[in-house]
């Protein structure tokens, strides 16, 4: 059969690629070897937040007596709340089967292959193969947990995120190794669910791709909630036995023992580009990445790559935003280029954890003379009628133009904030007109406004 487009991946990059595509009058494909929705709608993004939903529930739980609640006798179900979190995830993946049939997008199930001429190869769960074509081929195959030769997963005691997201019960003891959004977010709803949890990091601080002073009061609110963190340190080896693990750890100070039921690598992902046909093909891979131009076409005419198999930052909305720019691009429309430092990233544990742009230590490396802005949410009317102190909006200003170089935030809710700093990024506003930027009051919100007149010294509330 021949198409226009075809998606080799269904995830948050493939099937809004596909969507967009068959918006413009193409007529499209998509290639999917397990579920549609791909590793985010399955086994990332939305079953993860809804665990994470369970802990925040259970832990409001466990403090409804700062809010004037007596609750007699509760308890955690692990794996009622296990079930929910793949019953939202089931949800989801229906609503992409919905959404393919709306936009009338031809799904093959199986397992793709690109080769040369604009063709894919797919072969079915009876191993059956079948070739397409179509005058553009998007890769848009994702990523994986990625695997260290001394923690080598077996699902049982030495786990990935999937893994992590269906245990069949609940262990006493945990170790995470990585302490990035994978990391945390996991860290964050075992602890809530009542495991001790240690995290080690090899690098200094936790959340290391964070502003320093978000990595410090994460750290200062996991221990407070009983998380042990070790940093600067390195898992050397695991020791398993019927018993469980014996973690050897490496630390400035030695080696140290940490015994534990199950041991978490989190120490980040690794993009699917093998046995995908880039050799066969000729597609030009770099340090495992897939070299793309800026509107994703490959070094082979007709052949694009999107989302974690290519250069920046491997988030499902960038991927969603790669896919849509492709398209527009092979539609012939004039997208612009995305701009990949405008990029927000968040982070789903509590606090929560929302930044885009420049941190202070990267600012200034970078020359500007700064002007910065930090309000506590301990100030908040709102942070405090909720219950939620912790945390604050760091806000990045460059001295001379007024530019918001960056935002970091910290706290209750902030991922549904730092949107409004992309927009005004995108927007060039400067600190005094997001000052003058009536905000409404009581909200978290406020605190953005507040950071912006504390960087030039007119804040009211602190």
């Amino acid at each position: 059969m021949n198409y226009d487009v075809i998606v080799l991946g269904s995830g948050p990059g493939g099937y809004v690629t596909a969507i967009r595509a068959s918006q413009l009058g193409l007529k499209t494909a998509v290639v999917e070897k397990e579920s549609l929705g791909g590793v985010c709608l399955n086994w990332g993004c939305i079953p993860t937040k809804a665990l994470l939903k369970s802990a925040n529930v259970y832990e409001y739980i466990n403090h409804a007596d700062d809010y004037g609640i007596k609750v007699s006798s509760h308890k955690a179900d692990f794996n009622a709340v296990v079930k929910r979190s793949r019953d939202v995830a089931e949800k989801m993946s229906g609503g992409v089967k919905f959404l393919m049939k709306k936009n009338k997008i031809d799904v093959i199930m199986g397992t793709g292959k690109i080769q040369p001429g604009k063709q894919i190869e797919v072969t079915n769960n009876e191993g059956k193969k079948t070739s397409y074509s179509a005058k553009h081929i998007v890769i848009a195959t994702g990523a994986r947990s990625r695997q260290l030769p001394n923690l080598e997963q077996d699902k049982k005691q030495i786990i990935g995120y999937r893994d992590a997201m269906v245990l069949p019960k609940m262990p006493k003891k945990m170790v995470i190794v990585g302490s990035g959004a994978i990391g945390v977010e996991f860290a964050y709803f075992y602890n809530a669910m009542g495991v001790d949890v240690t995290i080690v990091e090899y690098l200094p601080n936790i959340v290391p791709v964070e502003d320093i002073d978000v990595s410090k009061q994460l750290e200062k609110t996991f221990k407070k909630k009983g998380i042990s963190i070790m940093t600067n340190s390195s898992v050397e080896k695991v020791e398993k036995s019927a018993k469980g693990c014996k973690v050897n750890v490496k630390t400035a100070k030695g080696e140290e023992v940490i015994e534990c039921d199950i041991v978490l690598s989190a120490v980040g992902i690794q993009p699917n580009i093998e046995n995908i046909g880039l050799e066969e093909t000729g597609v030009v891979v770099d340090n495992g990445k897939i070299v793309v131009n800026d509107f994703y076409e490959t070094n082979i005419p007709g052949y694009y790559a999107i989302g974690d198999v290519v250069k920046g930052q491997s988030l499902a909305h960038v991927a969603s935003a790669e896919g849509i720019t492709c398209v527009e691009k092979i539609a012939g429309h004039h997208p612009e280029a995305i701009d990949y430092n405008n990029i927000p990233g968040c982070t789903y544990c509590s606090p929560e954890i929302a930044s885009v742009g420049m941190t202070e230590k990267v600012a200034k490396e970078a020359g500007y003379e700064l002007k910065i802005g930090k309000f506590p949410f301990s100030a908040s009317g709102k942070a405090s009628a909720a219950g939620h102190n912790d945390g604050f909006v760091k806000l990045i200003f460059d001295a001379k133009y007024g530019e918001l170089l960056g935002a970091h935030m910290i706290g209750a809710n902030v991922t549904e904030m730092i949107a409004e700093i992309v927009a005004l990024r995108k927007l060039e506003t400067t600190g005094h007109e997001l000052i003058k930027t009536v905000h409404p009051h009581p909200t978290m919100s406020e605190a953005i406004m507040e950071a912006a007149a504390a960087a030039y010294g007119e804040v009211i509330h602190m």
